[in-house]
C-alpha cells in the first residue's frame, strides 16, 4: 500500500476535532484530496468549509471552468467537423453536377448533324381569295372631340383609304400567290359604302349628298377593279349587297329593299361598265342572302342587318350563331361573311367584316370597342377549308 492509502485509512478512525484541525492546516488542498486524506466525501468537506467559514475554493471551481471549457471546446470541434463534413459532401455533389453537365454539353456538340431542308414546290391544292369591302361611309365627319379623339374622318381620308384598300388587296393576292395557286378573287361588295341621311344628325354631319356620295364611291370601286384586273390575273367573282344605310325609305321596305336603295343602282352601273370584261362574274343579290360555292364549301354573304345584337354578353357570337342555325335550315352555309358592325371578327363559321370609317359615335352607341379602321382579306384551301384570315390596314 502506498503512504497515502496508508494514511487515508489511519484517518478513518480520526475525531471530529482532528479532521476539522486537519482541513484548517491544509485547506490548500482541494475538496478531493481533503476527502482522500480524511476518509469523509467530497460533499462532506465542502460543508466543512462552509462551517468552519473558509475561504471560498476558486481553485476548484476552477478547475470545473477549466473542464467545461474544454468540454465546450471538444463540442465546438465537433460540430465544426460536422459542418465542414456536409459543406464539403455539397461541394463533392455539385462537381459531380458540373461534370455530367459539362459531359452532356460535350456530347450534344458531338453529336451535331445537319439536314438539308427543301421547299416543297407545291401543296397539291389550291385556293381561292375572298376580300370583304363594307361600311366606307366615305362621306360621314368623323370629328375627334366627339370619340375622345381616338379617330378622324372626311372625305380625303375616306378617298386615301379606299385607294389602299385595292392596293393591299392586290399585295395580299401577290404574297399568297408564290405559295399556293390562287386563280379566283370574291370581292364582296358588303354594304354601306355611304351613310346616306336616314338620321337626321346625318344632314349636317355628312359632307356630300347621298346621291353625290354614292357616284364618288363608285368611281372609287370602279378604278379599283380595274387596278385588280391590270395587276394580277386571277378572276373577279363579285357578290354585290345593300347595306341599311343608302335606303331612299325612313325604314326598311323588307319585302324590296333592294329596289329602295342607292347602292343597288350603283351595283347595275358598275355591272354595266364591265359588261365585256370576261374575268368578272357579277352576282347582285335580289335578296337579303347571296351564296357562292367554293370547293365544297359555301359561302353566305349578306350586310349583317338582319342580325339583332346589342352588346349583350358574349358579343355577336351568340346572336350569329343563332342567326345561322335558322338559315342553315333553308340553306346550309360553312361560312357566313358581313359586315355592318364595325367589327373584323373571325368567329369560325362566320367572318365579321370591319369598317373603313373605323370609331365613330355609331360604335359608341352599340357598345363596340375600338378598333382601328380594316377590312379583311382570307382564303379557301382546296383541301384545308378557311386559312389565312388577315386585317387589311392602313396608313391614315
Amino acid at each position: 500500500m502506498t503512504k497515502n492509502v496508508i494514511m487515508n485509512e489511519e484517518n478513518k478512525n480520526m475525531k471530529t476535532e482532528d479532521i476539522n484541525g486537519y482541513i484548517r492546516k491544509h485547506s490548500e488542498l482541494s475538496y478531493d484530496e481533503l476527502a482522500f486524506k480524511t476518509g469523509l466525501s467530497s460533499n462532506a468537506i465542502r460543508h466543512r468549509f462552509r462551517s468552519m467559514k473558509l475561504p471560498y475554493r476558486v481553485k476548484v471551481y476552477a478547475d470545473i471552468t477549466d473542464e467545461i471549457a474544454d468540454d465546450l471546446q471538444t463540442r465546438e470541434d465537433k460540430f465544426q467537423k460536422h459542418d465542414i463534413n456536409k459543406k464539403y459532401s455539397k461541394l463533392l455533389e455539385r462537381i459531380k453536377q458540373v461534370e455530367t453537365e459539362r459531359d452532356a454539353v460535350k456530347s450534344l456538340a458531338e453529336s451535331l448533324e445537319s439536314f438539308e431542308i427543301k421547299a416543297t414546290a407545291s401543296l397539291h391544292s389550291e385556293a381561292t381569295a375572298v376580300v370583304l369591302a363594307s361600311d366606307w361611309h366615305i362621306e360621314e365627319k368623323v370629328v375627334g372631340e366627339k370619340v375622345n379623339f381616338k379617330n378622324v374622318h372626311n372625305l380625303s381620308i375616306a378617298e386615301k383609304r379606299a385607294h389602299e384598300f385595292f392596293v393591299n388587296t392586290v399585295k395580299l393576292l401577290n404574297k399568297e400567290q408564290k405559295y399556293i395557286p390562287i386563280n379566283t378573287l370574291i370581292l364582296a361588295l358588303l354594304g354601306d359604302f355611304i351613310s346616306g341621311n336616314i338620321h337626321d344628325e346625318l344632314l349636317a354631319n355628312c359632307e356630300l349628298a347621298p346621291v353625290a356620295a354614292m357616284i364618288r364611291v363608285q368611281n372609287w370601286i370602279n378604278s379599283g377593279i380595274k387596278y385588280i384586273l391590270a395587276n394580277t390575273d386571277v378572276n373577279l367573282v363579285i357578290p354585290c349587297h345593300v347595306g341599311n344605310h343608302p335606303r331612299i325609305t325612313k325604314k326598311i321596305h323588307i319585302s324590296n329593299e333592294q329596289g329602295n336603295n342607292l347602292e343597288y343602282y350603283m351595283y347595275h352601273v358598275l355591272a354595266n361598265a364591265f359588261k365585256n370584261e370576261k374575268r368578272i362574274t357579277w352576282l347582285i343579290a335580289e335578296s337579303y342572302h347571296s351564296y357562292v360555292t367554293v370547293y365544297d364549301k359555301v359561302l353566305r354573304f349578306h350586310h349583317g342587318h338582319a342580325l339583332k345584337y346589342g352588346g349583350g354578353i358574349g358579343g355577336l357570337t351568340v346572336p350569329e350563331n343563332k342567326a345561322i342555325a335558322q338559315w342553315n335550315k333553308t340553306i346550309w352555309a360553312d361560312i357566313d361573311c358581313h359586315g355592318h358592325f364595325h367589327t373584323q371578327f373571325d368567329g369560325g363559321n362566320f367572318i365579321a367584316n370591319g369598317s373603313n370609317i373605323g370609331f365613330n359615335t355609331f360604335a359608341i352607341t352599340i357598345k363596340a370597342g375600338f378598333e382601328k379602321p380594316k377590312q379583311t382579306f382570307f382564303l379557301i384551301d382546296k383541301k384545308r377549308g378557311k386559312t389565312v384570315v388577315v386585317p387589311i390596314h392602313y396608313s391614315v
